[in-house]
């Protein structure tokens, strides 16, 4: 399969550089957006996948021995700009304005509802350097950019980060095709993005071979995970809990509250990008630790609930729930698997929790069971048992029941069925139906 992975490596030593490039930049942009807008239905019909669209433009813009452009400003302007910059000048034009009249249409045709889109000029974009035109590799950690300096455009060598860039060919080999730099401005540095593509070839082994890490993520208890085989066999278990990065970031959500309070919540915007840095740094480091438990067992698929909590929280813990990076662990989670040739796979996350991993019906939590603790629960028969625990039991039970039945013709599942009840209902499965299903087969 085909990955794509982004990497921003700082430029160093930097402070006013790149300001009088990307201003020239942004300028030629804001010109091309009101000349295309203004030819806009010439070039409407045209395709942009086949280049017409910019061709067409191109010719608008820039005069050349063949052809006489119909705005012959823009170079006057913009005297002796790059080529390869005014390609992607005239590309960030053309895909602005698409997105424009797409929503415009889609505005029209819902009847007008809700606000009109509006045409902008001043896009803000960043400059795209492509290769040998305006950019030449790396040597000794540097780089050459061709920017505008001293009123013309000279080869101006800036010093990375050594550490970015050892990163970076830790992630690359022979076959890893890495994309023109895009320039970012981001807490007062610069940076160069670029775009790893390489293709890489996940496991296609068989349910019968597999050993899966299924993975219960919760608010409690960051992530609960279990090492399972398609007959049920528990090779290990892990309890990651990185208890102090919450308290910090709970400690700094109590001083926004009392910031709040005292102030205007204006004020508190400083705390709140705070929050979330640690935030998000709470999240890859449980997908970090998720990969490496898996990575340890030789695990063939990572599985993880569907959870979808779309629509406004409610009740005492609706922050928790508004923090809570699920969705983002996930993507982290895929992204380094994939990398290391493993699976990601989802199920329902529908009675997970709720149901007993040893079948013995629903559980009761915290209070209605008489436990000081919402993480423990009492089974039916009595037992105290660990509910995340029971639940990373019930998510790779359901992920190999499914695998299970697409490998069986629907004559044989229909026998399974009346032999195994319990199959009659995927989101009724327990770790106890996936145990009868293997003595029935």
């Amino acid at each position: 399969m085909k990955q794509e992975l982004s990497y921003a490596v700082e430029i160093k030593h930097i402070d006013k550089l790149f300001r009088k490039t990307n201003k020239i930049y942004n300028e030629a942009i804001s010109f091309c957006v009101d000349v295309f807008e203004k030819n806009w239905n010439d070039l409407k019909d045209l395709s942009l996948a086949d280049k017409e669209q910019y061709q067409y433009s191109d010719k608008l813009i820039h005069s050349t021995k063949s052809n006489k452009a119909k705005y012959p400003e823009f170079d006057k302007k913009f005297h002796k700009l790059p080529s390869y910059l005014r390609i992607a000048i005239i590309n960030a034009s053309l895909g602005y304005l698409n997105s424009y009249h797409s929503n415009l249409n889609n505005w029209n045709e819902n009847g007008c509802e809700g606000r009109k889109p509006t045409l902008q000029k001043n896009l803000h974009k960043m400059p795209v350097f492509y290769k040998s035109n305006m950019y030449k590799d790396f040597k000794d950690d540097t780089i050459k950019l061709k920017l505008f300096i001293n009123n013309d455009w000279n080869w101006v060598q800036v010093k990375l980060k050594h550490t970015d860039l050892v990163s970076i060919q830790k992630k690359t080999n022979k076959d890893t095709k890495i994309s023109a730099p895009i320039l970012e401005h981001k807490n007062k540095k610069w940076f160069l993005r670029f775009v790893l593509t390489d293709n890489v070839k996940l496991n296609s082994k068989n349910y019968k071979e597999q050993k899966v890490c299924a993975v219960d993520l919760g608010i409690n208890t960051d992530a609960t995970c279990c090492i399972m085989k398609s007959d049920g066999t528990i090779l290990g278990r892990k309890f990651i809990n990185f208890s102090s990065d919450k308290d910090l970031i709970t400690h700094t959500l109590n001083k926004i509250k009392k910031k709040q309070q005292k102030e205007s919540p204006q004020n508190t915007s400083k705390l709140w990008r705070y929050a979330k840095f640690h935030n998000d740094n709470l999240a890859t480091k449980i997908a970090q630790s998720i990969v490496d438990f898996s990575k340890e067992n030789d695990c063939d698929v990572i599985v993880f609930e569907y959870l979808n909590m779309k629509g406004k929280k409610k009740g005492s813990k609706k922050q928790k729930l508004s923090m809570w990076k699920k969705n983002t662990i996930q993507k982290i989670v895929e992204t380094k698997a994939h990398n290391l040739g493993m699976r990601v796979s989802r199920i329902c996350a529908c009675n997970t929790s709720k149901l007993a991993f040893d079948g013995s019906g629903e559980v009761l939590r915290g209070s209605k069971a008489n436990l000081n603790t919402y993480e423990l629960c009492k089974f039916s028969n009595g037992k105290i048992y660990n509910c995340d625990l029971s639940a990373s039991y019930n998510i790779a039970a359901r992920y190999f029941i499914r695998e299970i039945q697409k490998s069986t013709s629907e004559r044989e599942w229909s026998l399974i069925l009346t032999k195994v009840l319990a199959l009659g209902k995927r989101t009724k499965c327990t770790y106890n139906t996936l145990l009868e299903l293997n003595k029935v087969i």
